[in-house]
């Protein structure tokens, strides 16, 4: 079985998009209160380019505004299931209901390109 370039496409951007869960982690571990951790901020950097450089890939055949979406609803949810397991941030089902109208626009998105 070989994979088309539209396949390849939205597997990179799904990559790209759980990519995108690494900055903000990087980012929330790299700075705490007595000053920096330079491992997770490098590990946020590469994380940013490697997700950066899978979009670019991506949007050469998937539509940019579509692309963009996909790219920043992975990256909105899984930053939010991630700070709710890692950070005990609040998971009311407030938050879990408007999390999961981005999970439906994202879905909506793939089913209409």
């Amino acid at each position: 079985m070989t994979l088309d370039s539209v396949s390849i496409a939205w597997i990179a951007l799904l990559i790209a998009g759980v990519l995108e869960w690494g900055w903000p982690v990087g980012l929330k571990l790299g700075w705490i209160s007595t000053g920096t951790r330079p491992r997770w901020i490098v590990f946020s950097g590469v994380c940013m380019i490697a997700s950066g450089a899978l979009l670019l890939h991506a949007q050469t055949v998937i539509a940019m505004g579509t692309a963009y979406a996909v790219w920043t609803g992975i990256g909105a949810v899984g930053a939010f299931v991630l700070g709710v397991l890692l950070f005990r941030e609040a998971a009311t089902f407030a938050r879990f209901f408007f999390v999961g109208l981005i999970v439906a626009g994202i879905v909506g998105l793939k089913l209409a390109s």
